[in-house]
């Protein structure tokens, strides 16, 4: 029995190593053969990202997604002599999709966390924000500490799976707290008075108030968290993070981070493209 058993083993190892070093298409292999291998291999980067973040991420009436984010995806992609393709979903389902491999990595305003860093990789930072309130309420926008609205009385909403969502839970637990799987539903909330406040990273709520200019949007910057923008990407891959790291690197030191930044940060013609 105990020879059998051995038998069967070394077939069964036999197996899974044929298929990592031919590169058959088994689940087995996928986990065998790196990223970048599959990457190359296909000849595309496939980048997940919310596409409802402006002006990080953002969808046009015509349907394509622009934005920070997709900028730097498509200086990726060229990098490594691969075509973009760009999967947008919500934002709190992003980090599965790298974990089961459905997208190679993510780009999408996605704050770097020791709670989100022991799910994935992360590489960053390429920019750095903060919290803000977007209101139509005179009363909150004079708040100059968050804590002055943790009341059952106040109502907010914040993005799912967001680490603003998070900030409301445990920094403003009284307060009632709606959730939502985009920007565009939380902002319409605030628009519609059905909230007193979007709590969301600053330059959210700025570009919210240059996209309705007529409705008495303010945005209330709260400088109490640091978050830090990164690259999610799989965690059991350190080529990938590597690569990614330098490429970063070379981004940013060149000065074509910055430019991306101030093309869609200083120029706001793109706001006539968005539904």
């Amino acid at each position: 029995m105990r020879r059998i058993s051995t038998i069967l083993f070394l077939c069964l190892f036999t197996i899974v190593l044929s298929a990592c070093t031919q590169g058959v298409k088994t689940d087995t292999a996928v986990h065998c053969s790196s990223v970048i291998d599959r990457i190359m291999e296909r000849g595309e980067l496939i980048i997940g990202t919310a596409g409802s973040m402006p002006p990080f991420n953002m969808t046009t009436k015509a349907g394509d997604v622009i934005g920070i984010d997709i900028d730097i995806a498509r200086a990726m992609a060229d990098s490594m002599g691969a075509t973009l393709r760009i999967e947008t979903m919500p934002f709190h389902e992003l980090l599965r999709a790298v974990e089961s491999g459905k997208v190679d990595m993510v780009l999408s305003a996605m704050t770097m966390t020791p709670v989100r860093n022991m799910q994935v990789a992360f590489v960053g930072p390429y920019y750095i924000s903060g919290k803000a309130f977007l209101t139509k309420k005179k009363t909150l926008a004079s708040v100059t500490d968050a804590t002055e609205i943790d009341s059952p009385d106040t109502i907010l909403t914040a993005l799912k799976g967001s680490t603003s969502q998070y900030f409301v839970e445990t920094v403003l637990p009284k307060a009632k707290l709606i959730t939502t799987n985009n920007y565009k539903e939380a902002v319409n909330l605030v628009l519609q008075d059905k909230v007193h406040a979007l709590l969301a990273d600053y330059p959210i709520c700025v570009i919210s108030t240059f996209r309705y200019p007529d409705q008495g949007l303010v945005p209330v910057f709260a400088p109490i968290t640091f978050e830090p923008y990164g690259i999610a990407l799989p965690g059991n891959d350190p080529l990938l993070v590597n690569w990614v790291e330098n490429f970063l690197g070379i981004l940013e030191g060149s000065g074509q981070l910055e430019e991306i930044n101030l093309k869609w940060l200083k120029n706001m013609s793109w706001l006539k493209q968005l539904p």
